[in-house]
C-alpha cells in the first residue's frame, strides 16, 4: 500500500524520471565544501558524504543553504573536486541540509575506491551503450 498522498503510478513517472546513470555506493567520508551560500557569502565547512558515484555525490550535514548550478568545492583528504549543485532539501526539524552535487570534472577513482560495478550498470544502459559505439568516429 502506498503512503497517504501517493499511488503506484506516481512510483513509476519518479523512476521514469531519475537521472541518475548508475547506483550509488553508500560512504560516509568527512570532508571539507567551499561555496556560496543563497545570501552570496562565501562560506567553508566541515560535511560528510552519505554516498558517492564517479560523477556525483550526496552530502549531509550541510548548515547553509545553496543554489542549484552554483559550484561547490570538496575537499578530501589530499583531492580537490569541482561540483555543482544540482538539488537541496532542508531536513525536516534541523537546520541542516542535504545537498547532491555532480563532477563537473571526472577524477580517476576521486573518492580512492573502484567503481566497477557502477561502470558495468553504466555500460548497459542503451544510451552509454550509443554513446560509447560513437566513440573514436
Amino acid at each position: 500500500m502506498a503512503p497517504s498522498g501517493q499511488d503506484s503510478s506516481s512510483k513509476d513517472s519518479s523512476k521514469e524520471n531519475n537521472q541518475r546513470r548508475g547506483g550509488r555506493t553508500k560512504a560516509v567520508l568527512p570532508v571539507r565544501i567551499k561555496a556560496k551560500d543563497t545570501a552570496g557569502h562565501v562560506f567553508e565547512e566541515l560535511a560528510i558524504t552519505l554516498d558517492v558515484t564517479p560523477d556525483g555525490v550526496r552530502l549531509g550535514s550541510v548548515r547553509r543553504e545553496l543554489n542549484n548550478l552554483e559550484e561547490v568545492t570538496v575537499f578530501y583528504r589530499q583531492r580537490k573536486m569541482q561540483f555543482r549543485v544540482v538539488w537541496t532539501k532542508k531536513l525536516k526539524g534541523t537546520s541542516e541540509f542535504q545537498v547532491g552535487l555532480q563532477a563537473i570534472a571526472q577524477e580517476r577513482e576521486a573518492w580512492g575506491m573502484s567503481f566497477a560495478e557502477y561502470k558495468s550498470q553504466l555500460a548497459a544502459t542503451p544510451l552509454a551503450a550509443s554513446q560509447a559505439s560513437g566513440v573514436g568516429v
